[in-house]
């Protein structure tokens, strides 16, 4: 995977969205945000990240919301991979095991189906060495 962020924003269509650098959970400008940093392929996009304990929702555990917002922003991204900018319209969260907090893990989504505007998406959050932590798939719609 390579290209950045920039890069990707830059290629895909033009769009209602605008991007203002302060996604809480890529924005580079949200001091209070996650900066997540994606790496894009042909309709994926992958992040490794090490969520701080303050996102905790029991002790070294990451909160479930966020643990969603992740597999979110992956398959989010993974849009932004297939030419798209589009928002959330359904997110199914399968939670697998508890997600610590403070170690690296690898957030991994990509677009499945293309259909007019909509993507159907899939995102995993994982050790990367095979322990799932968490699975979910969506719908995005293209604006």
């Amino acid at each position: 995977m390579s290209a950045s962020r920039e890069a990707f924003l830059a290629s895909t269509a033009p769009s209602q969205l605008e991007d203002d650098r302060r996604c809480f959970a890529c924005g580079p400008d949200n001091e209070l945000g996650l900066r997540l940093q994606f790496e894009y392929a042909e309709n994926a996009a992958r992040c490794t990240v090490s969520v701080p304990e303050r996102f905790g929702g029991w002790t070294g555990i990451m909160h479930g919301g966020i643990v969603a917002t992740l597999l979110d922003e992956a398959m989010a991204h993974a849009a932004i991979a297939a030419g798209a900018r589009a928002v959330t319209a359904k997110l199914e969260v399968r939670f697998r095991k508890p997600a610590p907090t403070g170690v690296p893990l690898v957030i991994e989504g990509s677009v499945k189906r293309l259909r007019g505007k909509l993507l159907d998406g899939q995102a995993v959050l994982s050790d990367g060495s095979g322990t799932v932590y968490a699975e979910g798939h969506s719908r995005f719609v293209a604006v």
